[in-house]
């Protein structure tokens, strides 16, 4: 049993070896005991004194025999087991060989199965999912890592067909080399396809601000006073800050998307054109933008210069009234009165002047502009005019008839 050859044909017939084995072993420990102890009672027939039923040297011959081929026992049980190990060695890494190639194969059928997703959300599935393969990859390397120290261990050994062992270490590490480089080019186009249909993600929620955002400048909504087109105003400010923010982004999608595909490549021409139709839009937007900001300070300017007008008309409504009613008096103290009056209505008038003048410029700025309510401004442009001129006449005809009687009461002080 000790001396045969049989170590095994694979491993689970070395583990079977090794078990029988592992039992014979066992008998021989117990037979040691009993050899030991037979051993201990011959030789005390070699220390007796007197008779002798048998030549001591023989006893002792027979003891050291005995010992002998026990001692040749134990040394060939321990070159089998040796052997056997040995045995078990060479057939656990053919097995763990076995166990990787079976394992690349599968990698390999389901990455050449494997597309790179016709969207984002498939592309971020399957990218979590090759994560996991790579997860994978790594244990799995660890693994075969030390299935190789095993198989140098046992060339360096040279028990055994070491040719075969190098062989085999050969073909797993070129298979898994190559494995690698797939694994890391599928990952490069996940990666590309990420980038890529990121982008055009992006893209569409860009394009869906622009439109928003179109409808917003597109407006025809101006206030209907002061306060409402102020209010339309700030916030209007808000968005053109916003279009302008969006300038950059717009500006870089073309060098975006020749980083992403090549101008060649049938999706990187879709994308240019999408991209070109983007800056059109954004190009629609951020003018239209610049028009409803004008249009809106031109409402402003409107219902500023109307509030104006109708200050300046209170005004002259109050004065005119005054001056219709007012009867020039006779008397010297009495005309001195009025005529300080009028000498501090000057001064108002020439505050009034300022405003109207100010009236007149605006009014000018919006017809020259081309402001659709040109008419409207122009026609409460004239009336006011025409009801200052009504003042100025009014006034100047009063001060004529205080300058008329206080000629004659100068004369008749003067008599």
């Amino acid at each position: 049993l000790l001396v045969s050859k049989d170590l095994g044909k694979h491993l689970l017939e070395v583990e079977d070896l090794l078990q029988k084995h592992g039992l014979l072993e066992a008998d021989i420990s117990a037979q040691t005991e009993r050899v030991k102890a037979l051993n201990a009672a011959a030789l005390k027939f070699s220390e007796l004194e007197g008779y002798q039923p048998c030549d001591p040297q023989i006893i002792c011959n027979r003891v050291n025999h005995v010992q002998t081929c026990l001692e040749e026992l134990g040394e060939l049980a321990g070159k089998r087991r040796k052997e056997l190990e040995d045995s078990r060695q060479l057939w656990t890494f053919f097995q763990e060989m076995e166990e990787a190639e079976a394992w690349i194969r599968e990698k390999e059928k389901i990455l050449a199965s494997k597309t790179c997703g016709r969207d984002l959300s498939s592309v971020l599935t399957l990218t979590n999912k090759h994560k996991s393969m790579l997860g994978e990859l790594g244990n799995r390397r660890a693994l075969l890592h030390q299935s190789m120290k095993k198989g140098e261990q046992i060339v360096a050994k040279k028990r055994f067909n070491p040719g075969g062992v190098q062989e085999k270490m050969r073909e797993v590490r070129l298979r898994w080399k190559k494995l690698e480089e797939v694994m890391g080019l599928h990952q490069e186009r996940l990666q590309e396809a990420l980038n890529f249909f990121q982008f055009s993600s992006e893209m569409d929620d860009l394009v869906a601000w622009l439109q928003d955002t179109y409808r917003i400048v597109s407006s025809d909504d101006f206030g209907h006073d002061d306060y409402s087109t102020q209010a339309l105003l700030r916030k209007h400010r808000q968005v053109v800050e916003e279009v302008e923010k969006h300038r950059g982004a717009v500006l870089a999608l073309r060098k975006q998307v020749v980083a992403l595909l090549g101008p060649q490549d049938r999706q990187g021409v879709d994308l240019q054109i999408r991209v070109v139709e983007v800056e059109q839009l954004y190009g629609e937007v951020a003018e239209v933008a610049v028009l409803r900001q004008q249009w809106l300070q031109d409402a402003l300017a409107v219902y500023r210069m109307f509030s104006e007008v109708h200050a300046c008309e209170v005004w002259v409504d109050e004065k005119e009234q005054w001056l219709e009613k007012m009867v020039v008096p006779e008397e010297l103290d009495e005309v001195e009165v009025v005529q300080h009056r009028f000498e501090s209505l000057d001064q108002e008038m020439n505050s009034v002047m300022g405003r109207i003048l100010d009236v007149n410029q605006v009014v000018q700025q919006l017809v020259e502009g081309g402001h659709p309510s040109s008419e409207e401004v122009r026609s409460c442009q004239d009336h006011l005019n025409s009801r200052w001129n009504r003042v100025v006449e009014l006034v100047e005809r009063k001060k004529s008839q205080l300058s008329s009687i206080l000629k004659i009461q100068n004369y008749l002080l003067e008599c």
